[in-house]
């Protein structure tokens, strides 16, 4: 199977701990099959990570009530990694989201009452602590809960008199407050791509976040401030798109023709949240080639390195020495970005069920990762499910991108060929290495 396998950095670094195994403490939500076999293991069943939530009323709710075989908490199970923690916020998040009717996704986040956008948002970063921090204790999702409900209750007791004011005038009293009084701001160009300011938690705790988190704030202020009947009036929340400029509140009875576009739904919220992370955490850092797909789909030599500009000698320096470290079970962002936490944001993006390119992208990681399998079913899935429109484009960047999935179905079609392709390659490594990964 060698000569049908991918270049694969080491993945030694993904699933490895120096933490013993303990038994996950498994929900009843949640199904696990059995571990992933061990390297002298001659079984062909595979591990997966199987999702039964029930779906709500939405026609859109599709994977939720699925039985999907996600890989990445069964793996990490298998690799030793407890992941207890991260199972109880994957179904923290799945309660959440079988909210999400029709018309709830579709609802503006100032008037949101169904899905608790703070604690949907609290259990994806309460996964993602548990993937990389290992901890015994989960992230107190209540507590930052409580945090929230702080600032509500802050802004009454110093603000109370803006209430009998107009409109405008308490909005700009409720901003004064929380970007002036609370010190809350938009990340710094620089620096949006790191995922402190991608976490609820993180942005709570140190007050710069990007936009989705600051709307997502600014929404729960007025959630609870309209729920103690201190607002008596249409609030709408102006999102912006550019670099610089906060989320802003506005009577929706003097909105214009063109604020509509700057209208976040609970919907886009939540899809805004986990692509940052997906973007932020995606493997390939320094790879340019125009989506999070390709640059995955380069690495998998699944696409002609013609049609992509070459890298430069200091980036194909840092990508042999990221390499490197990844190999001696060094943790790195560079170059490799986050592995866990980048297949955490897929499978919950799936679970959203926005858009059928999630489980390609999902699939070219479990490639990657040498779930060969597990990276045929989806891709399967994403071809079954994608949008006939999409067939047939002009686009040369869709057209690169329906090659390389073309690429990869061959490719794994023929690595099911052969006996044993669903053991992953580097089980031996994963399974073998002690060191923590960072």
């Amino acid at each position: 199977m060698t000569s049908l396998a991918p270049w694969v950095p080491s993945m030694s670094s993904l699933f490895t701990t120096s933490t013993s195994s303990s038994s996950s403490n498994l929900f009843s939500r949640y199904q696990s099959t059995p571990p992933l076999p061990s390297s002298s293991s001659t079984s062909s069943s595979s591990s997966c990570f199987r999702v039964l939530c029930c779906s709500g009323p939405s026609s859109h709710s599709g994977y939720v009530g699925t039985d999907l075989k996600f890989v990445l908490h069964d793996a990490l199970d298998a690799s030793g990694i407890p992941t207890s923690h991260a199972r109880e916020a994957r179904e923290g998040f799945c309660s959440q989201i079988r909210k999400l009717s029709d018309i709830e996704r579709k609802t503006s986040i100032s008037i949101n009452r169904c899905v608790d956008l703070g604690k949907t948002a609290l259990y994806v970063a309460a996964e993602d602590d548990s993937l990389v921090s290992h901890s015994s204790v989960p992230l107190p999702v209540d507590a930052f809960i409580e945090r929230l409900d702080d600032l509500s209750m802050g802004y009454c007791s110093h603000y109370n008199s803006s209430f009998r004011s107009s409109p405008e005038n308490f909005l700009d009293s409720l901003e004064t407050y929380l970007y002036h009084k609370k010190g809350f701001r938009r990340t710094r160009l620089r620096y949006q791509s790191e995922p402190r300011s991608l976490y609820l938690h993180s942005v709570l705790t140190h007050r710069s976040g990007s936009t989705a988190m600051l709307s997502l704030i600014y929404s729960e202020i007025l959630k609870m401030l309209r729920l103690w009947g201190l607002v008596d009036f249409d609030v709408e929340i102006f999102v912006p798109h550019d670099v610089q400029s906060l989320p802003r509140g506005y009577h929706k009875q003097k909105a214009k023709e063109s604020d509509h576009v700057h209208v976040m739904t609970s919907q886009t919220l939540l899809v805004e949240i986990l692509r940052n992370l997906k973007d932020a955490l995606w493997p390939f850092q320094h790879d340019y080639a125009g989506s999070l797909f390709l640059r995955a789909a380069r690495a998998a030599n699944c696409i002609d390195r013609s049609n992509i500009d070459e890298d430069s000698g200091f980036e194909l320096a840092s990508a042999k020495a990221a390499q490197h470290r990844l190999q001696r079970g060094v943790w790195t962002s560079v170059r490799f970005g986050d592995m866990r936490r980048a297949l955490s944001a897929c499978e919950r993006l799936i679970l959203l069920n926005t858009d059928a390119k999630e489980l390609r992208d999902y699939s070219i990681l479990l490639y990657l990762c040498g779930f060969y399998e597990q990276s045929l079913e989806f891709l399967k899935l994403y071809q079954d499910t994608k949008n006939p429109s999409e067939q047939q484009s002009v686009d040369a960047l869709v057209n690169l991108e329906d090659d390389a999935v073309e690429k990869l179905m061959v490719r794994l079609n023929l690595i099911s060929m052969e006996e044993g392709w669903s053991r992953p390659s580097f089980a031996r490594n994963f399974l073998g290495n002690d060191s923590e990964p960072w």
